[in-house]
C-alpha cells in the first residue's frame, strides 16, 4: 500500500475548492473592477493607479516566499497550512471591504489610503493563499490526483469568480441606490461574509497526510537554495507570472471595453442582461467566461492524461491568444463576435492555472529527491508571487496603455485615439505577452516520464523511512 497516496473524497475536494472560491471572490472582485473602481468612483487618475498597482504588487510580491517559509515552521494539531485559512478568514474579508471603501478625503489623502488598503489586502491575501494553495501539496502524494485536486479547486475559484461578478454587478447600483460610493461598500459587506465563510469550511473539511523525508527542519538558507536551485520552480515561477499577467489584463479591459467601446443598442441579449442593468452586457460576458473557465477544469485532467501537462500547455497559450488577438478586428456592434472570441479564448486560459499548480506539486516533489528537503510552502508560494507581480504588471499595463492613449474616466466625448487603447489592452496586448510562456515551456525539465520515476522513487524511499523507524 502506498504512503501519503491517498485518493481524496469528494467531500474533500469540494471542501478544498472552496478555498479557492473564497480567495476568488477577493482576487475576481480586485481584478476587474478595482481599476474602474480607482479611476471612475475613487477620482484617481489612470497613471496614478498603474503606479500604486505596480508598486504595491511588486513590493508586496517577496512576502510570498516569507510566508511560505513561515508556513513551513508552523507546528499545529491541524498541521502546518491548514490553520491559516481559519486565522486569515476574518481579516481578509476586511480588507477586501476597505479596498472598496471611499473616505472623505484630500487627493493625496486618498492616495494614501488606497496604498495603505492595498498592502493589508495584499498580506492577507499571501497569509490565506499561500498556505492554502501548499495544502495541496500535502493532501496527497499521488501525481495524478493531484492534477484532479487541482481541476477541482480551478472550478471552485471560477465560482467565486461568479459570485463576486453578479456581486459587483447586480448589487453596487441596487444596494447603493445610485451611489456607486456607498454601493460598493455595502456589497463587499456581502463578499466579505461569504469569503470568510467558506475559507473556514475548507480548513474543516481537509486533511495534511504526506509527511517530508527530512527529520529535522532545514535551515532557511538550505531551502532557499534548493527551490532557487531547481530549474523547473524558476521556469513555472515565470509562466505564472506570464499566464497571470494575460488573464488580469483581459479582465481588467474588459469593464473598459463595455463601458466605453460596445454599442449594444440593439439588445442583443434582452433579459439576460436586464439583471445588472447597464453593466448587465458586462457581468454577461464576465459570467459567459467563468462558466466556459468552470467547463474547462473538467476537461484538464482527461487531456492532461492524453497529451501532458506542458503539451497541453503550449496548446492552451497558442489558442488562447490567438482567440483574444483578433478581438481586436471587431466593431463595436459586433457583440456575439466578442462573447464567441473571448469564451474561446477562455477556455484554453482557463486551463492554464490547473496545471501550473499541479506542476508546482511535481516541482516539490523534485526537489524533494534532489535534496531531501520538502519547503513545500515556499515551492507553492510561486502561487502567489507569480498572481502578485502578474496582477501589478497587469494593473500598470493595462492603465499605462490607457494613459498612452489619454483616457479620462470622467470624460464624456470618446476620441478615437482612446478607444484604440481600449481594443488594445483588450487583445493585442494580453495576446503578445501570454506568448513568452511558449517559449519558457519549452524548457520545463519534468516530463511525465520523469514525473513516474521521482514519484515511484520517492515512494520507495517513505516505505524505507517507515520499516526503519518500526
Amino acid at each position: 500500500m502506498k504512503t501519503a497516496t491517498q485518493k481524496l473524497s469528494i467531500k474533500e475536494k469540494l471542501g478544498y475548492a472552496l478555498g479557492d472560491t473564497a480567495a476568488n471572490i477577493a482576487w475576481r472582485t480586485i481584478g476587474p473592477f478595482l481599476p474602474i473602481f480607482y479611476t471612475d468612483v475613487f477620482g484617481l487618475e489612470a497613471a496614478v493607479t498603474g503606479i500604486l498597482f505596480f508598486v504595491i504588487r511588486i513590493g508586496d510580491g517577496f512576502t510570498d516566499l516569507v510566508m511560505g517559509r513561515i508556513a513551513d515552521r508552523t507546528r499545529t494539531k491541524w498541521g502546518k497550512f491548514r490553520p491559516w485559512l481559519l486565522w486569515t478568514a476574518l481579516p481578509f474579508g476586511i480588507a477586501l471591504v476597505l479596498q472598496f471603501t471611499t473616505p472623505d478625503l484630500s487627493m493625496n489623502g486618498k492616495i494614501i489610503w488606497a496604498y495603505a488598503t492595498s498592502i493589508l489586502y495584499t498580506l492577507t491575501y499571501t497569509a490565506n493563499n499561500v498556505p492554502y494553495s501548499a495544502l495541496m501539496g500535502v493532501m496527497t502524494a499521488d501525481v495524478e490526483e493531484r492534477t484532479v485536486l487541482s481541476s477541482y479547486r480551478f472550478f471552485g475559484a471560477y465560482f467565486g469568480g461568479i459570485i463576486a461578478t453578479i456581486g459587483v454587478i447586480a448589487l453596487v447600483d441596487k444596494l447603493g441606490g445610485g451611489n456607486e460610493i456607498l454601493g460598493y461598500q455595502y456589497t463587499m459587506y456581502i463578499l466579505a461574509a461569504i469569503l470568510a465563510v467558506f475559507s473556514i469550511i475548507t480548513f474543516a473539511t481537509t486533511r495534511e497526510r504526506v509527511k517530508p523525508l527530512e527529520r529535522k527542519p532545514a535551515p532557511l538558507v538550505e531551502d532557499v537554495k534548493s527551490i532557487i536551485t531547481n530549474k523547473a520552480w524558476l521556469i513555472l515561477l515565470f509562466i505564472g507570472f506570464v499566464f497571470v499577467t494575460y488573464n488580469i489584463i483581459k479582465g481588467g479591459a474588459a469593464a473598459f471595453y463595455f463601458e466605453h467601446y460596445i454599442d449594444d443598442s440593439q439588445g442583443t441579449f434582452g433579459a439576460l442582461t436586464s439583471w445588472g442593468g447597464d453593466k448587465g452586457l458586462l457581468g454577461l460576458y464576465l459570467i459567459s467566461l467563468l462558466v466556459v473557465a468552470m467547463i474547462s477544469t473538467f476537461f484538464a485532467p482527461i487531456l492532461t492524461r492524453w497529451l501532458g501537462k506542458v503539451s497541453l500547455f503550449h496548446i492552451c497559450i497558442i489558442s488562447s491568444s490567438a482567440c483574444a488577438a483578433l478581438i481586436f478586428f471587431l466593431e463595436p456592434q459586433d457583440v456575439v463576435a466578442v462573447f464567441i472570441l473571448g469564451m474561446l479564448s477562455e477556455f484554453g486560459a482557463g486551463i492554464m492555472p490547473v496545471l501550473f499548480f499541479a506542476m508546482l506539486g511535481d516541482a516539490a516533489d523534485d526537489t524533494e529527491l534532489r535534496t531531501g528537503s520538502r519547503p513545500t510552502g515556499m515551492i507553492f508560494s510561486a502561487g502567489t508571487l507569480a498572481m502578485k507581480f502578474g496582477s501589478g504588471a497587469a494593473g500598470a499595463i493595462t492603465l499605462f496603455v490607457l494613459g498612452i492613449f489619454e483616457y479620462d474616466g470622467n470624460i464624456a466625448t470618446k476620441t478615437a485615439q482612446m478607444l484604440e487603447g481600449i481594443k488594445l489592452n483588450m487583445s493585442i496586448v494580453p495576446a503578445v505577452f501570454v506568448l513568452i510562456g511558449v517559449v519558457l515551456l519549452a524548457m520545463y525539465p519534468l516530463t511525465a516520464k520523469r514525473m513516474k520515476d521521482i514519484e515511484n522513487e520517492l515512494e520507495r524511499l517513505r516505505q524505507a523511512k517507515i520499516s526503519s523507524t518500526k
